[in-house]
């Protein structure tokens, strides 16, 4: 490494920070570079993990030479960096700009993962809204359709699990909200929709003991005893076919098939 060279790049990294530090109603100071050296010290400041500044010196490559081999790199390498400071925002813009405009390139796969894992990050608790779990949903999804025999599609499979197992928690924390509100018909519809969708998430052996629970309320006894039979088929180990056993034995009733429920389509005997 030259003396200039890096009293070049140290130069740069003034006034890339000059530049993001100004305040919104200043405009952006414009130092034109070489697209080598704005590279390179976005590198620089990769490996040194700053980055930040890696994200700007980045982004600066493609504002001043957008039409180069150069901004390609760039834009990836921009989106990496903006992901490393938990700007999962900038990284997705990053890296859906560099989709558009490199819909076949080599390093495609990885821009559509980083994506993915952009929303992933962002994912919330069960009590808030789950907007930003339904994007991981998504994208996790799109990785695993697009590239399945991929290092990103392993890793996004097992991310989706536990994305699903999110949304399927989500569903139970609503439904128990309205059974104790006895609101049974709507918390029905809330198990329903673990048990339909996200049959294999840890949440279904509960679902369904709740749709047990919510049926029996209701007085569709013929559906409540279904959802135990399922229950007992699938989960006869756990602890909630013994406690809808129990409710239905209370009720001298018990578990019991039944062609033409909306169970037995999904769990036919």
């Amino acid at each position: 490494m030259t003396a200039n060279w890096l009293k070049t790049s140290i130069l740069g990294v003034a006034l890339i920070s000059v530049a993001a530090c100004s305040s919104k109603d200043e405009e952006d100071v414009y130092v034109a570079r070489d697209v080598e050296v704005l590279y390179n010290l976005g590198q620089d400041n990769l490996k040194k993990k700053r980055y930040q500044l890696a994200a700007y010196a980045f982004d600066e490559v493609e504002r001043q030479h957008p039409y180069s081999v150069w901004a390609r790199r760039a834009q990836l390498m921009a989106a990496y960096s903006h992901y490393m400071t938990n700007n999962y925002d900038d990284a997705t813009l990053a890296a859906e700009r560099f989709l558009q405009l490199h819909p076949g390139n080599r390093s495609a796969p990885y821009a559509y993962y980083l994506i993915a894992l952009s929303h992933y990050e962002q994912i919330s608790d069960v009590g808030r809204d789950q907007a930003q779990t339904l994007r991981a949903q998504s994208s996790l999804t799109e990785v695993i359709r697009r590239f399945p025999n991929t290092e990103y599609a392993r890793d996004a499979r097992l991310k989706l699990d536990l994305t699903l197992d999110h949304l399927a928690g989500k569903d139970m924390k609503v439904g128990r909200f309205y059974m104790k509100r006895q609101e049974y018909l709507a918390a029905t519809m809330r198990f329903r929709n673990v048990v339909e969708n996200y049959q294999t998430t840890s949440h279904t052996p509960e679902a369904l003991h709740r749709l047990v629970e919510s049926y029996l309320a209701l007085g569709v006894y013929d559906e409540a005893k279904m959802a135990a039979a399922v229950l007992g088929h699938n989960y006869p180990s756990s602890k909630w076919y013994r406690y809808s056993y129990a409710l239905l034995s209370g009720k001298d009733m018990k578990p019991e098939g039944k062609s033409g429920s909306w169970l037995s389509k999904l769990w036919p005997f």
